[in-house]
């Protein structure tokens, strides 16, 4: 991608050195003088990105000494476009921080419904065990009951001598 964006900014560059080049070459032309009327400028969009606030261009270049004007306004739109990719990226870096910082909120709230869960089962095993020995407690019961009314009955019904 930089190595196709280095090509189209030296065929501009290539392009600026021709067109120079045919000006130098032409005669000038005379016209007959003729009053013009302009339209008015067409409307240009704000870039989406600015500079800075007072549209400069990033600390990190600077025009050189001999470019020519369309050189200096090709390289202004080249790195416009790159500190806007640059913007671009940092907000997705502040984005996937935002994402992370979520992530560890859910394993914080997963972490303590973890340990709810595990405290809710241990629960659950005290009550079944609870219940275990009772259910064992009233068989043992309801066993003893039958054993002495088994014994009762043989007494009541074995002769008397």
């Amino acid at each position: 991608m930089v190595q196709s964006i280095v090509e189209r900014v030296s065929s501009v560059i290539d392009l600026e050195g021709e067109i120079e080049a045919e000006f130098r070459r032409s005669p000038p032309v005379h016209h007959e003088r003729r009053p013009v009327t302009f339209a008015p400028p067409p409307r240009v969009h704000e870039p989406t990105v600015s500079m800075a606030d007072n549209g400069s261009m990033p600390d990190y270049v600077e025009h050189r000494e001999g470019a020519t004007e369309i050189g200096k306004l090709t390289a202004e739109a080249i790195v416009r476009e790159y500190e806007a990719a640059a913007k671009d990226i940092e907000a997705m870096g502040a984005e996937l921080i935002e994402r992370v910082k979520q992530c560890e909120a859910m394993t914080r709230d997963a972490l303590a419904v973890t340990q709810e869960m595990r405290e809710t089962a241990a629960r659950y095993r005290e009550e079944a065990k609870r219940i275990f020995v009772q259910i064992e407690d009233c068989s043992l019961m309801t066993a003893e009951v039958r054993k002495t009314c088994s014994e009762l009955k043989e007494r009541i019904a074995a002769p008397v001598v």
